[in-house]
């Protein structure tokens, strides 16, 4: 029977993290039996492992060496019937799941090591030996070791505590799930059981994919079947859906849009995003003085949503009837879900950005995503968010959770390009647009904002201004004076968006020092006092030019002068 995931990916270590794969050039019981008694283990509950029989590792890149090494069939006749008297020295009882793999030409032997169900499990440290001596192993990052002080309490603590996604749940039945998703899944992770849904039984490819519990005459979907494969989780899993609500002019407003999604968990994952991008996502566009080249910005970039909205779906406590929430108001984006992080991770991880955790909530769930590409692993979805958020020149992400654990929220605050501008200034054609309405323009402006949103409004209304051909260049640069330094950027960025093109020419010629001759030469007008007081003049009073050459004469004259 075919593997339930694509071995292209298994090889290459793409899917699943590179520390739950084992590479063996050959058949090596005593290191291979540590290894599933490890993976079996799952002391991290991140899903048990594979373990690749006939296939050489790379020691740098930590994938396979292509091509396979591979195994003859005699070989693989050899391993099959000694794994039958060793599976029965695992205790309690433990069979990983075989299969044999055709892989550039030739065969190789995949061990599927599932998380226990009976954990902890304790094998022969030397399985082939005559006297044997039994232990428990567990895996730390790459390895399979042997559980000892406190690892080996807290692997005994873990007895029987399955999580609760890979738990049988006995008020649903086989015929719950859709085979139609089913094979939508297979096909899509390019796995070779697509081609046998419709030829083998419903059962049996639920079991190849080892979503059933219990006996051959009584088998019950696991959660994560329900999860990902039944058409109403929430029929299983109360208010397990996705409740978007959108407040455009603020939560003090009576305006809002909602939005529930609900289905499968990879279709609310699909579903959300399609949602954001339609209703909520936006580009702009900005110019930036003296660069060719425009800025492009977004509200929201894509990528920080996409790993905010898995994460909720992944790491919620579907145990907890309450929603995956997303608030969007017109600052930002808030995202919430029941279940707070793991204990292990500390509220200052999440400021650095390494919030590992110890022990993942819904390991078979994880597993499934990451094959479908929703979500990557290795715990790299926070670092995710906090980098395209800096990429995007937007402000911090912002990570918060209840000292019980409960709950975990993340708030994206919007880029402040698109911060909404206060009333007054988007009525600008009400204004009086002579320099004393200006003036008290601006002044409302700094009453009512604080210096940074002053700055950037401030900067659009001086623009604006400067598009206005009947208003001399001279008004508009009058207009920043006496402004406070901490806003004089954005103001500055405004003028310069509209203001004549001589004076951005003048401003660069002025890059070194320049006569007052070449200067006004240089955009084309003759060296006459109007033309100095409309080009020159005005970048002088707000110190954007500075008079060397007057001020050297003025140097020489006292010299020369008499006392």
């Amino acid at each position: 029977m075919a593997l339930h995931i694509n071995l292209e990916d298994l090889l290459s270590a793409r899917t699943v993290e590179s520390d739950r794969i084992e590479f063996k050039e050959g058949w090596n019981p005593d290191a291979t039996y540590r290894s599933i008694c490890a993976f079996a283990n799952d002391f991290d509950n991140t899903g048990g492992g594979y373990i690749l029989i006939g296939v050489a590792e790379n020691p740098v890149t930590k994938t396979a060496v292509r091509p396979v090494i591979g195994l003859t069939t005699n070989e693989i006749a050899g391993i099959q019937k000694d794994m039958i008297g060793f599976n029965n020295l695992v205790k309690p009882y433990y069979a990983p799941r075989l299969f044999i793999e055709d892989v550039d030409g030739k065969r190789i032997i995949v061990l599927w090591v599932l998380a226990g169900n009976e954990r902890p499990y304790e094998v022969p440290e030397t399985i082939t030996a005559k006297h044997k001596s039994w232990k428990y192993f567990i895996r730390k990052y790459a390895s399979s070791i042997e559980a000892k002080g406190t690892d080996k309490e807290e692997l005994n603590a873990l007895t029987n505590n399955i999580p609760f996604d890979d738990r049988a749940n006995r008020h649903a039945h086989i015929d719950d799930l859709s085979m139609v998703l089913i094979q939508d899944y297979l096909r899509k992770t390019q796995s070779k059981l697509a081609a046998d849904v419709g030829t083998l039984s419903n059962t049996e490819i639920l079991q190849q994919m080892a979503l059933l519990s219990g006996p051959q005459e009584n088998f019950f979907p696991r959660n994560v079947a329900l999860m990902l494969f039944a058409e109403k989780p929430h029929s299983y899993f109360p208010y397990s859906y996705v409740e978007i609500v959108y407040f455009p002019n603020g939560a003090d407003s009576k305006e809002f849009i909602e939005k529930k999604i609900e289905g499968p968990v990879q279709q609310q994952i699909t579903d959300s995003l399609s949602w954001l991008n339609a209703n909520i996502l936006q580009e702009k566009v900005i110019k930036v003085p003296m660069q060719a080249e425009a800025l492009r910005v977004w509200n929201y970039p894509n990528v920080a949503l996409e790993e905010a909205v898995a994460n909720c779906l992944f790491h919620r406590n579907y145990q907890e009837r309450e929603p995956v929430k997303i608030r969007i108001e017109p600052d930002g984006i808030l995202l919430y879900n029941s279940g707070g992080p793991d204990r292990s991770i500390k509220r200052e991880d999440f400021m650095t950005g390494r919030a590992i955790p110890k022990r993942y909530r819904n390991r078979r769930l994880g597993d499934f995503l990451k094959e479908l590409k929703l979500t990557e692993g290795h715990a790299t979805g926070l670092p995710a968010i906090k980098k395209a958020m800096q990429q995007n020149s937007s402000p911090e992400p912002l990570f918060d959770f209840d000292e019980e654990r409960t709950w975990f929220q993340v708030t994206l605050p919007i880029h402040t390009s698109f911060v909404q501008k206060l009333p007054f200034a988007l009525n600008l054609n009400k204004v009086k647009w002579d320099l004393e309405g200006i003036d008290s323009l601006l002044d409302q402006l700094l009453d009512y904002s604080d210096l940074s949103e002053a700055g950037g409004i401030a900067g659009g209304i001086a623009g604006g201004i400067a598009e206005d051909d009947e208003l001399p260049d001279i008004m508009i640069v009058n207009i920043v004076r006496g402004i406070p330094g901490d806003i004089a950027s954005g103001i500055a960025g405004g003028i310069a968006g509209g203001i004549d093109s001589k004076l951005t020419v003048v401003l660069e010629l002025a890059q070194h020092p320049a006569s007052r001759i070449n200067i006004l030469g240089g955009i084309n007008l003759s060296n006459r006092a109007k033309n100095f007081e409309t080009y020159i003049q005005p970048l002088v009073v707000v110190n954007w030019l500075a008079m060397t050459i007057q001020a050297s004469r003025r140097v020489q004259n006292n010299s020369t002068s008499p006392p």
